[in-house]
């Protein structure tokens, strides 16, 4: 999820070929001899082990790092820690199926596995998931841009409250930053140099969680009513405010909980950029990438538990479901704060149309599969979505949302759903029955991804009809 790295995605053309080839045992000793039969795999991969470990970091890193401080303080530690647990353990395993399934057919991009489970449905199917979580990352993005930005121009100006000009208005803000610099951006025939930002957006998280973890020990609790603005404290610090608010929840479970684990399969979602990370690998083995995908996720479980710790432990109750929002309650002209606002909105705004670019390819190969490119189409695909991203952004109320739609329907699809069907559809049943243990974890695991997905709409739904309080920046 997330600050989403489209690694390898623009090197797919001359690979369709590839997807009846099977990849087999492409570790085995090769019988002298004998003809060897070619497999994907055979593309000479020149990414190293540790970039590989790096790229695939980047892919699951983003902008639902975040929310992990909000989900934390709606668990309680014990809680939280549980359900990163599992997230992280779960997203680990539909990884090992997702390369399963990769090996035996020898293809390298989610869409194609779609496309041999279930022919050209199956391919639309994976392709409109991919689009609808992209979108989200995008909104989300965006969303950081509309709360994070007008603070940053408030502190230039020396401003403790935002005095209500329209340079301040974030939804205002969004328009001219989509209209100057992504539209522009998105409207480049080839990605080139914005690749680079994937490495500039991981620098700027790691500077992000450094000063979460600084400003812990630097803000007492509870913080200081004289810096605060009336739309700035939500309902639900006032009313945790006078309720044990500066203890640490171990346990606990209220309305908000349920964005919890849509939060963290937000925040964990890579599959889309597994297989092209996949093909990179120098001397790539199902074994080798699956040790590349078990450290990223084990260095960012230990980056989203630290930032949700220290995040959560440092305003508790009163923690908005976009933590970065929250310190400008404290002080808004806080020079660190400020660098690392600044840092966070240069990463999210020049990686908005790197994640645009997968998106417009994915719609052009399903409603112009056969057009040559034409900068028409290149342009009318870029404004409408970066158009309804604004919508989206300027109407929702809170990122709180867009990290509970998404995680709660594309995310489960991509870690829990299509891995495992894909799984169950490819695997030969000569090689593994129907029957066998692989293939019925695989459908249980399938099962727990429709029940995951069906109780947090359910709840969220509840939510908004209830009415609930809402938290969350971009007031």
């Amino acid at each position: 999820m997330e600050l989403q790295k489209m690694n390898g995605h623009g090197r797919e053309d001359g690979f369709d070929g590839l997807e009846a080839m099977a990849e087999h045992d492409e570790f085995l000793p090769h019988k002298p001899g004998v003809k060897k039969e070619t497999h994907f795999t055979d593309f000479e991969g020149k990414t190293s082990f540790g970039m590989s470990v790096f790229n695939l970091s980047n892919a699951i890193m983003g902008s639902g790092i975040l929310g992990l401080a909000f989900a934390m303080s709606n668990t309680g530690i014990i809680l939280f820690l549980i359900l990163l647990v599992f997230i992280a353990i779960l997203s680990a395993y539909s990884i090992h199926l997702l390369l399963k399934s990769a090996g035996v057919v020898g293809i390298r991009a989610y869409e194609q596995l779609g496309n041999r489970a279930f022919g050209p449905p199956g391919k639309l199917l994976a392709g409109c998931i991919i689009t609808v979580h992209n979108i989200g990352a995008m909104s989300s993005y965006l969303f950081i841009v509309k709360s994070e930005l007008p603070l940053v121009i408030q502190a230039f100006l020396g401003r403790h409250e935002n005095t209500g000009e329209w340079f301040l208005n974030g939804n205002f803000l969004i328009i001219i930053v989509s209209a100057c610099v992504i539209l522009p951006l998105a409207l480049m025939k080839q990605l080139g140099y914005l690749g680079y930002t994937s490495g500039f957006s991981l620098s700027c998280m790691v500077f992000f969680l450094i000063s979460v973890i600084y400003k812990k020990f630097n803000i007492e609790c509870p913080l200081d009513s004289e810096h605060h603005n009336s739309t700035d404290i939500s309902d639900h610090y006032i009313t945790n405010a006078t309720d044990d608010f500066c203890e640490a929840k171990l346990f606990t479970v209220n309305s908000q909980t349920a964005y919890t684990i849509p939060i963290l399969a937000f925040a964990f979602v890579c599959h889309p950029e597994v297989l092209p990370i996949y093909t990179e690998l120098r001397d790539a083995t199902k074994k080798r990438m699956q040790t590349v995908a078990n450290i990223s996720i084990m260095a960012m479980f230990v980056m989203y538990l630290l930032t949700a710790l220290f995040g959560y432990l440092t305003f508790y109750g009163a923690v908005e479901s976009e933590l970065l929002h929250t310190y400008s309650r404290v002080d808004p002209l806080d020079v660190l704060v400020l660098c690392v606002r600044l840092a966070v909105l240069v990463a999210v705004t020049l990686t908005v149309p790197v994640v645009l670019f997968p998106i417009r390819r994915a719609l052009l190969q399903i409603l112009f599969p056969e057009k040559p490119f034409h900068w028409a189409r290149h342009f009318g695909i870029a404004f409408c979505l970066i158009f309804i991203v604004n919508l989206l952004v300027i109407f929702v109320p809170s990122i709180r949302d867009i990290f509970g739609i998404i995680g709660a329907t594309s995310a489960p699809s991509l870690i829990f759903i299509l891995p495992s069907i894909f799984y169950i559809r490819i695997v030969p049943e000569e090689q593994e029955p129907f029957r066998s243990r692989p293939k019925i974890q695989a459908a249980c695991f399938a099962a727990l991804g429709f029940i995951f997905m069906i109780m947090s709409m359910s709840f969220i739904v509840t939510d908004w009809v209830t009415g609930e309080s809402r938290s969350g920046g971009g007031h």
